[in-house]
This record gives structure tokens, sequence and C-alpha cells, in this order.
């Protein structure tokens, strides 16, 4: 219940469709993880050259255009870095509260059924 208020108080408080929301999430995420962080890739995507259990360093969120269906992380990957969904990842346990926490919002609210 305390996750549910945090989302609907304090992410998407005042956003009006989709648009907002992404908006929303992508300052949310933006303010709370602590970046860099090493993740751990929990679920394949196609989408994605990432395959369960691949361990990544995320340097940041990606560009906001980016972001606007689904929330992106820039991960080291040649000399650009590449854009993963962040539902695709998981902090390892180092990477400290806010950030375990805002991403483990993000894996809730996705699991929820939302989209944006």
């Amino acid at each position: 219940a305390q996750r549910e208020s945090r989302i609907s108080e304090e992410i998407i408080v005042d956003a009006y469709g989709p648009e907002e929301q992404a908006m929303g999430w992508y300052y949310y995420l933006e303010d709370k993880l602590h970046f860099p962080f090493t993740a751990t890739c929990v679920a394949e995507r196609a989408i994605s050259p990432l395959h369960k259990g691949d361990e990544v360093e995320i340097l940041g969120m990606a560009p906001e255009e980016e972001c606007q269906h689904e929330m992106f992380v820039m991960m080291r990957w040649e000399r650009l870095g590449l854009a993963v969904p962040l539902s695709q990842v998981r902090p390892i346990a180092e990477a400290g509260n806010d950030t375990n926490e805002a991403v483990e919002d993000w894996h809730y609210w996705v699991a929820q059924g939302h989209t944006l």
C-alpha cells in the first residue's frame, strides 16, 4: 500500500494522460536512481541484447524522447552506450536503498499491467 500511495501521490500525482505520466516517472527515476549502478538482467526482451543473468553497468536515464512509452536506462555498450528497458534489469544489492526502491516501484507498476 505504501508503494501504491507513493506512485499515486508522488510520481503521477498531477498527470493527465500517458505523456504526463511518462514525464512523472522519468523525473522521479532520474531523481532517485544513483548512477552508475550494476544491475542484473531479469527478463529477456526481443528489443534488447541482454540475456537473463547478464550483469551490466547502468550509466543513466536514456534521453527523454526514448521514454515516452516505457522507461529506458543507458548501459555501457561499445562507445555510445545502449538504451535498455528498465523493466528488464534489477540493481544488485549494493546499489543503495533509493535506487532499489525506485526500480521496484517501476517493476511493480509494469507488473500491474500499466503502460504509458
